[in-house]
């Protein structure tokens, strides 16, 4: 993947992150690779582990973030979370997949800074 491409991944990254620790998550793990695969975010909500997906967008050009997930990515990303639990030795946990769309607006605003970006919290996504 190419550097900038990631860097940009990794701000969308940092704003789900704060997103989801501002109503409640406890951010448990980034960027956990398995094989070729990766979850962007683990985390828990209450009793919950959430693997949570997150897809940043500059624009609309290529679509909404969340029209990204795919069966196959949905299908990698099922595989991944299995994974984790097993390398964990995580069993009898209840478990969910959530989505975060994150949609940098670079649109200034009077005051000369960016417009906040816009976040597509999905609970359950798949």
């Amino acid at each position: 993947m190419p550097k900038n491409k990631r860097k940009f991944g990794d701000i969308g990254e940092d704003i789900a992150c704060e997103h989801l620790a501002s109503i409640g998550f406890e951010i448990i793990d980034r960027n956990y690779f398995y094989g070729h695969g990766e979850i962007d975010i683990i985390a828990r909500d209450g009793d919950q582990l959430v693997f949570v997906e997150v897809k940043t967008r500059k624009s609309l050009e290529y679509g909404q973030p969340e029209d990204a997930i795919t069966k196959g990515k949905i299908r990698q990303i099922r595989k991944i979370a299995e994974a984790y639990l097993y390398e964990h030795n995580i069993k009898d946990q209840i478990c969910r997949f959530d989505f975060v769309g994150v949609l940098m607006q670079h649109e200034s605003v009077p005051s000369g800074k960016d417009k906040e970006p816009l976040i597509n919290h999905i609970r359950n996504a798949f």
